[in-house]
C-alpha cells in the first residue's frame, strides 16, 4: 500500500499488538472531526523492558501540519511536483503525538476538522504523508521509492446525507495491490495480532447499521467495529459500512 507505512509495520515482529482506530464524530450539522491513531504501546512496554536506565521521556504535541508545511517548504520544494500536491492536500490536517515512557504509552494521531465529512476522504492516506515527513521515517537517498510509496492503492470515501452515513473503501489500483498483498506474505504471520477499529459517533441514536457483529455504546450513538489489518488491506470492503439514523 504505502512504503512509509509498511516501516512501521515492520515493527510488528516485536510488536504484541500494535492497533489502528479510525475515529467520527459526526454533528447534527454535517460537521466534525476525523482522527486515525497509532497506538504503540506495548512496542513502548516492549522496548522499556530493555531500556530500564533510559532517561524518562513525556511529550504530548499538537503539530498544525499547515505551519509544518511552511517551515518544510524549502525541502518540500525539491520534491516532485506530484508529491508536492499530495503535501498540499494535508494542510488542514494536523497531528497529535503523545509518549510517556513511564506508563508505556505511545500514540501517533493524524486528525482533521471538517464541514463536510467527505472532505475527509483518503484520511489515511494523510495519515502515511505525515508518516514520511517526521524524524526517522524519511529516506532523502531513494526518491523514486517515495514517489513510488505514495502512489494511491487503497482509497476511502465518506458520505452523510438526510441521515444516511456510508464509508466505502475500494481499491484503486489492483495490480499495484496484489503485488503489495504478495509482498506481504512473509510478514502475515508477524501481522496477524494487528487490528484496524472504527468507532463512529453519530448525533443521534443508530437505527440499524450494515455490520452485524458491530457493538454500540448504552445511548445507541456510537458503533464500534474491529478487523484484522491485513484481513482490510487484503480486501477493504471488510469495513464498508451503512449506518441509518433515527428521525
Amino acid at each position: 500500500m504505502i512504503k512509509k507505512l509498511f516501516l512501521l509495520l515492520s515493527l510488528a515482529s516485536i510488536i504484541v499488538s500494535c492497533q489502528f482506530t479510525e475515529s467520527l464524530e459526526l454533528n447534527e450539522n454535517g460537521t466534525g472531526r476525523m482522527t486515525i491513531e497509532m497506538d504503540l504501546a506495548e512496542m513502548m512496554a516492549f522496548t522499556n523492558e530493555f531500556e530500564k536506565d533510559s532517561i524518562a521521556t513525556k511529550m504530548d504535541t499538537i503539530i498544525q501540519m499547515k505551519y509544518f508545511l511552511e517551515e518544510k517548504k524549502d525541502s518540500i520544494a525539491q520534491l516532485s511536483e506530484d508529491r508536492q500536491m499530495q503535501l498540499k492536500k494535508m494542510e488542514n490536517y494536523n497531528l497529535h503525538m503523545i509518549m510517556d515512557t513511564d506508563k508505556s504509552e505511545m500514540k501517533f494521531n493524524i486528525f482533521s476538522d471538517f464541514n463536510d465529512v467527505s472532505e475527509v476522504n483518503d484520511l489515511f492516506k494523510g495519515f502515511e504523508q505525515t508518516a514520511s515527513l517526521m524524524p526517522g521515517l524519511d529516506d532523502d537517498d531513494n526518491e523514486d521509492e517515495k514517489d513510488e510509496g505514495s502512489t494511491d492503492i487503497i482509497g476511502v470515501s465518506y458520505s452523510y446525507k438526510d441521515g444516511m452515513f456510508k464509508r466505502d473503501a475500494f481499491i484503486k489500483d489492483k495490480e499495484l495491490h496484489q503485488q503489495e498483498v504478495d509482498s506481504l506474505e512473509s510478514l502475515e504471520s508477524f501481522m496477524s495480532s494487528m487490528r484496524y477499529k472504527l468507532k463512529y459517533t453519530f448525533p443521534r441514536k443508530i437505527k440499524k447499521a450494515s455490520i452485524d457483529n458491530a457493538s454500540y455504546s448504552l445511548d445507541g450513538r456510537t458503533i464500534e467495529i474491529d478487523a484484522g489489518f491485513i484481513d482490510y488491506f487484503k480486501d477493504p470492503d471488510v469495513l464498508d459500512l451503512e449506518v441509518e439514523l433515527e428521525k
